[in-house]
């Protein structure tokens, strides 16, 4: 268990600070200031005004800013989760194969979608935090 007094829950420690800070500033710009407001107005008043198919009782655009809150929640959560067990409990996450597997897939999950979907600084973010995600296993597992 070497490993465990070692780097391995800074590198993880690290690496959840990351998501949690981008989860924060998502949260954020979701709900002040004008980063995720599209830059036609036109559009923003069009998504105000219609529904999506699967209901009536929203419209697309409170869907959007719903959508982007849940999500910024989602790596809230796992940054405040992640790092928390990282520094009080590590040898619990690093004894957990399933704890540590959900983060791995999580984060590939985050670099798949920032890859399709996203823009360079989410993903560079997100690539950092499964870079050192990765090395704290890596460290975690040579120390046994």
């Amino acid at each position: 268990m070497l490993a465990l007094k070692g780097l391995a829950p800074y590198l993880l420690t690290a690496s959840a600070a990351i998501v949690l800070v981008l989860g924060l500033m998502h949260l954020l710009y979701t709900f002040h200031g004008p980063a995720l407001l599209p830059r036609d107005a036109g559009l923003q008043a069009r998504m105000s005004s219609i529904s999506p198919v699967i209901t009536r009782q929203t419209t697309m655009w409170r869907a959007w800013i719903g959508f982007n809150a849940s999500h910024s929640f989602g790596a809230i959560l796992f940054g405040v989760v992640y790092g928390y067990l990282a520094l009080l409990h590590p040898a619990f996450l690093f004894g957990s194969a399933f704890l540590l597997t959900v983060g791995l897939v999580l984060l590939g999950s985050y670099a798949f979608l920032a890859v399709r979907y996203w823009f360079r600084v989410p993903l560079g973010g997100i690539l950092l935090s499964l870079a050192l995600y990765s090395l704290a296993l890596f460290s975690a597992a040579s120390g046994r």
